[in-house]
């Protein structure tokens, strides 16, 4: 959506180039910083990581890719395009799914869920609304009151959130140890790490 990339230039990014593959999302995102940073250095393409150089692109002291790298079909190699973005003496700063036992289910919804269609779709994300429901009763807590709450709090509707839950196939997942001795042997030293060891449900 560009919000990122504004709070970027915001504290101080002196040029900034915003990427995504979505044309939607592209668009979004120079409406986003045309309103919010006018005259400012940047520039929005659609693109993907996994044709980005440093010849064709240039190099960043920050090159930033929260949850997006997992969901390329072709994360390692998505890694290592992002990482040679990255000038000499920069940071590299990216979150990633962790690996979970149920990592072969979720797999298998997204790859269904992406080949639905807008029928099939809605009652995936009422089925998995009503299994949410129960859970929150099971907690004592109401639909209601979450969704009166969800917006503010995640920055979308629930239902928006949920559409996002049971999609984003190609979806790939990994631990922190093997990230670590991805971008050791990329010549990278971790700064700071927040992760969690493998899990039983979501990433």
């Amino acid at each position: 959506s560009g919000l990122h990339a504004l709070a970027a230039l915001r504290l101080g990014a002196g040029r900034l180039l915003a990427v995504d593959i979505d044309p939607n999302c592209v668009a979004t995102a120079r409406g986003v910083l045309q309103g919010g940073a006018p005259g400012a250095a940047w520039e929005a393409r659609q693109r993907s990581v996994l044709e980005m150089t440093p010849d064709a692109d240039g190099r960043f002291d920050i090159v930033y890719s929260w949850g997006v790298l997992h969901h390329t079909g072709a994360m390692d190699r998505a890694i290592r395009c992002a990482a040679a973005l990255v000038a000499p003496g920069g940071m590299l700063a990216f979150a990633l799914y962790r690996r979970t036992a149920l990592d072969r289910l979720w797999i298998a919804e997204k790859r269904w869920y992406a080949r639905a269609g807008k029928r099939g779709q809605r009652a995936a994300r009422a089925a998995y609304r009503g299994l949410y429901r129960l859970g929150l009763l099971a907690r004592g807590r109401s639909l209601a009151a979450t969704e009166a709450a969800y917006r503010s709090r995640r920055g979308m509707s629930l239902t928006h959130d949920i559409h996002d839950w049971l999609g984003g196939y190609p979806y790939e997942a990994i631990l922190a140890p093997e990230v670590d001795r991805l971008m050791t042997g990329l010549g990278f030293a971790a700064e700071r790490v927040f992760a969690r060891g493998r899990g039983l449900g979501r990433a």
